[in-house]
């Protein structure tokens, strides 16, 4: 799969093919709780193997928590150090609480005197037309957005936190992905601008890749409705990624707009 973080050489994920990539994870300390409130730690990171800390921490400067109601609720005690970020959240409302990021930008490249030359790290839609120099040839201009999530559930599971946005690559899960059994089948929805998301790439990974010598990826494909099923073959942490490629870029000049999807996910024991 494409969307294995290049965040040391972009703004945001790009698309690299590679064996030995960087994840980007969100790891939360339990998904499923009870009681009248709790609380979870959270881990976040960039690393060769999942959920393993060995290459860089995840910034935490986009990174949100929705309540079930929809509300934004702290990251409490956020720490970053070198291999890793950490923070709190404190579960005060019952259901079911997102945790993730959304990242957008722009990646480009021109050439100028007979020399290809990329736009800057970081570089911003509403910088466009300052950073392509006049004289400038051979224009490449593509849009780049992708979400990465998880997903706690405090007594009964609710469904808020999933309302669509109609914007780009989405998660709509039919199973409720923290009720996910291991052996048992999980049927997903991923849209794209609000309309399924047929034909979309989806590749499932168990965590613990660091103690095996094959990855054991699931990959998939949804159908028309934009829908996979995915039966667990073991409990345990999976890591799940979607992305896709089209030309219904909104930002001008832009030819191209990638979409990526990540989410952490916990399957239980039956």
């Amino acid at each position: 799969m494409k969307f294995r973080i290049a965040l040391a050489a972009a703004a945001l994920l790009s698309l690299p093919a590679a064996v030995q990539a960087h994840n980007a994870w969100i790891l939360p300390s339990s998904t499923v709780l009870s009681g009248d409130e709790s609380w979870v730690t959270v881990d976040a990171a960039v690393s060769n193997d999942l959920f393993y800390f060995n290459h860089n921490a995840l910034r935490l400067d986009n990174m949100q928590v929705w309540r079930p109601d929809g509300s934004e609720a702290e990251l409490e005690n956020q720490n970053t150090g070198h291999y890793r970020s950490t923070f709190d959240v404190h579960l005060d409302q019952q259901g079911t609480w997102k945790i993730g990021f959304e990242r957008k930008g722009i990646f480009g490249r021109y050439t100028l005197d007979g020399k290809q030359q990329r736009l800057p790290r970081g570089a911003s839609a509403d910088q466009l037309e300052s950073l392509i120099p006049a004289g400038a040839t051979d224009v490449q201009i593509s849009e780049n957005a992708m979400r990465n999530e998880t997903f706690v559930t405090l007594g009964a599971p609710t469904e808020t936190v999933f309302k669509p946005s109609g914007k780009g690559l989405e998660f709509l899960p039919v199973t409720h992905p923290n009720d996910l059994v291991a052996g048992e089948p999980a049927l997903f929805r991923f849209i794209i601008d609000g309309q399924p998301a047929a034909g979309l790439k989806v590749v499932v990974t168990p965590g613990g890749s660091r103690y095996r010598n094959s990855l054991d990826q699931i990959a998939l494909e949804t159908n028309a409705a934009g829908e996979v099923s995915i039966t667990w073959p073991q409990p345990g942490m999976y890591w799940l990624e979607a992305e896709a490629e089209d030309g219904n870029s909104t930002i001008p000049g832009a030819t191209e707009r990638r979409l990526g999807y990540v989410s952490t996910l916990e399957v239980m024991t039956p």
